[in-house]
C-alpha cells in the first residue's frame, strides 16, 4: 500500500477564502456558460471551424463547473468526502478532463487565430468542419486517455486518526504510484506545452503586424490581437500559479523535506491556486465573445429580443 503524508488543515480562515472563490466561480460561470450553450444551440447560423472549437471549450468549462460544487460540499465538511471511493474518482477524474480540454481548445482557437493572420492561404487555415470536429474528437480523445490514471488509483485518502476521508489527486505521498507521477507529469506538460505557442503566437503576431503598421488599422487584425491577448491573459493568471506553487512544493519536499512550516504554507498556497484553475471555466466566456464575431451578433441580437419583449409588455 503506498504511504501517504497526511496534513491537517485546521487552517480554516485562510482556506475559507478558496471556498468563496469557489461559490463566485460557480454562480457567475454556470449561469455565463449556459447562456453560451443557449446561443451556441439556438442562434448560430452556421458552424465554421471556429465556431465548432469555441463550443467544445464552452461544453468543458461547463462540465467542468459542474463538478465543482462537490469540492464546495467537501470543504464545508472540513474536507471530508462522504460519496464514496467510486465518486471521488470520477469526480477528479471530470475535474482534470474537462481542465485539459478546456486548455487544449483554448490553445486550439488561439493557434487558428494566429494562422489566419500569419498564413491565410495555408491548408490550415481552410480548414473543413468536418475536419474541426475530428480534431475536436481527437482533443477529447487524448485528454481522457492521459486522465485514465484517476479511475484506476485510489484517490480516498483515509486518515489514519479520525474518520475522515480526502478526495484528491493531489496528495503529499512518500514514494507516489507510476499512474500518479503519469498525473502529476500530464499536469505540467498540459500548460507549459500549450503556454509556449501561446507566447510564441502572440510574438509573432505582434511582430508580424509592427512590420506591415498598416494592416493594424483593418478590424480583422484588431480583433486577432485582442482575442489572443484575452487568452494568453486568462491562461497565465488561472493556471501558472498552481504550477508555480505545486513545483515549489516538489522542491521543498525533495530539497528540504525538514521546512515543513514552508511546506504547508505551500501546500496551502497550491490549494489556493486550483481554485484559480477553476477561474478560467468562469472567463472563458469573455473568449467566446472576443474571438467570434458570429457569437457577438447572435447575443446582441438576443439582448434586443429581449428588450422588445419587455417593452411590448
Amino acid at each position: 500500500m503506498v504511504e501517504r503524508l497526511y496534513m491537517y488543515h485546521s487552517d480554516r480562515p485562510r482556506t475559507s477564502h478558496l471556498f468563496l472563490l469557489m461559490i463566485a466561480e460557480v454562480v457567475v460561470g454556470l449561469p455565463g456558460n449556459l447562456l453560451a450553450l443557449w446561443i451556441f444551440c439556438f442562434r448560430m447560423k452556421s458552424w465554421k471551424p471556429h465556431t465548432i472549437f469555441l463550443f467544445n471549450l464552452m461544453l468543458a468549462d461547463f462540465l467542468l463547473l459542474a463538478s465543482v460544487p462537490f469540492r464546495i460540499d467537501t470543504h464545508l465538511r472540513q474536507d471530508n468526502w462522504v460519496y464514496g471511493e467510486g465518486f471521488c474518482r470520477t469526480n477528479l477524474f471530470m475535474l482534470a478532463v474537462n481542465r485539459s480540454a478546456s486548455i487544449g481548445f483554448m490553445t486550439v482557437v488561439a493557434l487558428n487565430r494566429y494562422i489566419k493572420v500569419l498564413h491565410p492561404f495555408s491548408r490550415v487555415s481552410s480548414m473543413s468542419s468536418r475536419s474541426a470536429i475530428w480534431l475536436s474528437l481527437f482533443i477529447w480523445a487524448a485528454v481522457a486517455v492521459l486522465r485514465i490514471p484517476l479511475l484506476t488509483t485510489d484517490l480516498l485518502h483515509r486518515h489514519p486518526k479520525d474518520n475522515r476521508s480526502m478526495c484528491r489527486s493531489f496528495s503529499s505521498y512518500r514514494n507516489p504510484p507510476p499512474a500518479i507521477v503519469v498525473h502529476y507529469v500530464a499536469y505540467i506538460a498540459e500548460f507549459l506545452l500549450p503556454w509556449a505557442l501561446l507566447l510564441f503566437c502572440s510574438a509573432r503576431i505582434v511582430w508580424y503586424l509592427k512590420r506591415q503598421e498598416q494592416l493594424v488599422q483593418q478590424r480583422k487584425f484588431k480583433n486577432a490581437i485582442r482575442a489572443v491577448a484575452v487568452i494568453n491573459l486568462v491562461f497565465t493568471v488561472c493556471f501558472l500559479p498552481a504550477i508555480v506553487t505545486g513545483l515549489g512544493g516538489l522542491a521543498l519536499k525533495r530539497f528540504d523535506p525538514r521546512n515543513c512550516d514552508g511546506f504547508r504554507s505551500m501546500s496551502l498556497a497550491f490549494m489556493w491556486s486550483m481554485g484559480f484553475t477553476y477561474l478560467n471555466s468562469t472567463l472563458d466566456p469573455l473568449i467566446y465573445t472576443f474571438n467570434s464575431s458570429m457569437f457577438r451578433a447572435a447575443l446582441k441580437a438576443s439582448r434586443l429580443r429581449r428588450l422588445n419583449v419587455l417593452q411590448s409588455d
